[in-house]
């Protein structure tokens, strides 16, 4: 009997046991270790961040939907991981502690015999002093909750637009390093598209800021994309999306204090700026949750199996390098540890061997480039793939058996620019690979005729549809595994 234990939850730990769990006979164990007892698709919490869904159209009970399957589910945070066994324990295992309601910090130790890292990102508000919602000064749609809060504050500032007042709305990301830029991205247009839809905008002043060189680099090195027949730049598309919409945008900046309505942040020159506001989204930069490692004698091991940042490391190039000599074959292909080959780690939780986008820094030394993205259609496709590999192990082959490699993968993406069954629009977009490839496209370092874009009133109505069936396939109702993912 094999036992199976996949820390974390979110899109690639859900689809890592999904799958296990259709795959695995019954005389194996598949056991989820989550903080949190409910499942969140990240995706529509702009949707809740504008007001036009509730927290319950985007989440649900992760442990109702796990009592109907063969998976066991522990609320509890992973705090260690004990690879080689430890005195007494001879089999690998986890540590943990529970958050469950009413039995919260109780230790406990989990065996396992394959182990998936999933946790996802420690959200680092406290990277930038004042950012977020909790202890600082703007607000998120990182969570569900995060996404209501925003919106209560967002209708408070849609109310005094209403009165005759002036606003400000800020949003981009929140310090220098920071990945995710589609979220705001998507949450920018769709505040846009409610203040028009509340015959207000005109009173609203909406500034974009990014760590971005250019609009459309989403941390992918900016893209190429193919739209009527030519090709164009994201950069051109994103700046004409802006400009249609009287958004102002402030790019190659890293936002390096919040205070009560006044942004500070730091341009890749050098030079320091303040930016007033009265609501601001901002996203704040990703690092690891914190997971340390221990050998069986008990002695620290964290930074053998986990970057500086907390990320664990995998089967990826992370030798130091000039930026022109980074290559797309950097990057893993089975997420397996290199030093303990029955640990894995997937979506956000595995450590990118190196930036997408060039590294820029300020004359300060100020660090000013997005990080690597990985959410999303990524982070399923490579849960899939180790999830492969392990039932394979398991009976037996001596090695993964599947890759999911960023730099051989195509990824689909449905942005939101606005929800309205009849004057809503998205961006649609492809781009094939995630990770560019100038080797094999020497001209963009993307195939071109799969890396394209368009705009308009379809694109809603596919993200809805998509909405609808992500949660329809993460419940695991009948028929899921037929479903993209």
């Amino acid at each position: 009997m094999a036992k199976v234990v996949i820390l974390g939850a979110g899109i690639s730990g859900h689809t890592a046991a999904r799958y296990l769990e259709k795959w695995l006979g019954k005389s194996h164990e598949i056991t989820v270790v989550s903080p949190n007892a409910f499942w969140n698709w990240i995706p529509s919490n702009v949707w809740v961040g504008v007001g036009q869904m509730q927290e319950e159209d985007v989440c649900f009970d992760l442990g109702e939907i796990y009592r109907k399957t063969r998976v066991e589910f522990r609320q509890a945070k992973a705090l260690s991981i004990h690879p080689e066994g430890a005195e007494g324990q001879p089999s690998p295992f986890v540590r943990v502690e529970t958050t469950k309601p009413g039995q919260e910090g109780a230790v406990e130790d989990i065996a396992y015999d394959y182990l998936i890292n999933a946790t996802g990102p420690k959200l680092n508000f406290g990277a930038t002093p004042g950012l977020g919602p909790e202890h600082g000064h703007t607000v998120s749609v990182c969570t569900a909750q995060h996404a209501v809060e925003a919106n209560h504050k967002l209708q408070a500032v849609i109310e005094a637009l209403r009165q005759g007042e002036e606003r400000t709305i800020v949003v981009g990301t929140g310090h220098g390093t920071c990945t995710c830029q589609g979220a705001a991205f998507e949450y920018i247009y769709n505040v846009d598209h409610i203040l028009r839809e509340s015959g207000v905008r005109n009173r609203a002043r909406m500034v974009w800021i990014s760590n971005e060189y250019e609009l459309g680099d989403f941390g992918m090195g900016g893209i190429s994309i193919r739209r009527g027949g030519y090709t164009t730049s994201g950069k051109v598309f994103s700046e004409s999306l802006m400009v249609e919409r009287g958004i102002e945008w402030i790019v190659r900046a890293a936002v390096n204090k919040v205070e009560p309505g006044l942004l500070h942040y730091e341009s890749l020159d050098g030079s320091q700026h303040e930016l007033a506001f009265d609501f601001a989204m901002l996203i704040p930069p990703f690092s690891g949750v914190g997971l340390k490692a221990f050998d069986r004698a008990g002695e620290d091991i964290t930074a053998k199996v986990f970057a500086p940042n907390g990320f664990m490391k995998v089967d990826a190039d992370y030798g130091a390098k000039p930026f022109e000599q980074w290559s797309a074959r950097d990057w893993p292909k089975t997420y397996q540890s290199p030093v303990y080959p029955r640990m894995f780690a997937i979506g956000i939780a595995f450590a990118p061997p190196h930036l997408i986008s060039k590294p820029m820094q300020s004359p300060n030394g100020t660090a000013i480039n997005p990080a690597p993205p990985r959410t999303g259609m990524p982070s399923a496709t490579m849960a899939k793939a180790v999830a492969k590999s392990i039932r394979d192990m398991i009976e037996g082959a001596p090695a993964p058996t599947h890759e999911a490699s960023m730099a051989a993968m195509g990824a689909a993406c449905v942005a939101s620019t606005g929800n309205h069954w009849f004057r809503g629009s998205a961006v649609t977009m492809t781009v094939y690979p995630v990770v560019p490839d100038y080797d094999r496209f020497p001209d963009y370092g993307r195939d071109p005729d799969l890396t394209f874009g368009e705009i308009g009133l379809a694109g809603h109505w596919m993200k809805a549809l998509l909405h609808h069936t992500f949660i329809y396939q993460s419940k695991m109702l009948p028929g899921w595994s037929l479903l993209p993912d």
